[in-house]
């Protein structure tokens, strides 16, 4: 029997793991490209979550009666943010912020805040 086959198993085998090395080599490139995706949203998930909180801080100061520095630094565990305030222009109030990510990446974020109801009102990133 096996000298029938006359060479048919070789290239059904060569073809079979052809296939299979074309389906894996797909599979390990769409893997690659969803991990990539997936770090880059932690990331931008992360910096918003670093202004969201400094906005945050910022109007307790507001709300508490405080005074609101000219510059201040708010650390966090991958990042800074430094905030500038502005002189304010009646009840409105403009405070620009950097965030310095570890990774290098810089960000620039602008709010502007109603001292009289003592919230953000506006807010605009700058890039």
């Amino acid at each position: 029997m096996r000298n029938n086959e006359q060479g048919f198993t070789y290239p059904l085998t060569l073809a079979v793991l052809i296939l299979f090395l074309l389906l894996f080599s797909f599979r390990v490139e769409q893997l690659l490209t969803e991990r990539k995706l997936a770090h880059e949203t932690s990331l931008i998930l992360q910096e918003e979550y670093y202004f969201h909180s400094s906005v945050k801080k910022v109007e307790e100061i507001i709300q508490s009666g405080g005074v609101i520095p000219s510059r201040g630094t708010f650390t966090y565990l991958n990042g800074n943010i430094v905030f500038q305030a502005d002189i304010p222009i009646g009840a409105i109030q403009k405070i620009n912020f950097t965030l310095r990510m570890d990774t290098g990446e810089t960000l620039v974020g602008r709010g502007f805040f109603d001292t009289s109801s003592k919230i953000m009102i506006k807010w605009v990133e700058m890039n």
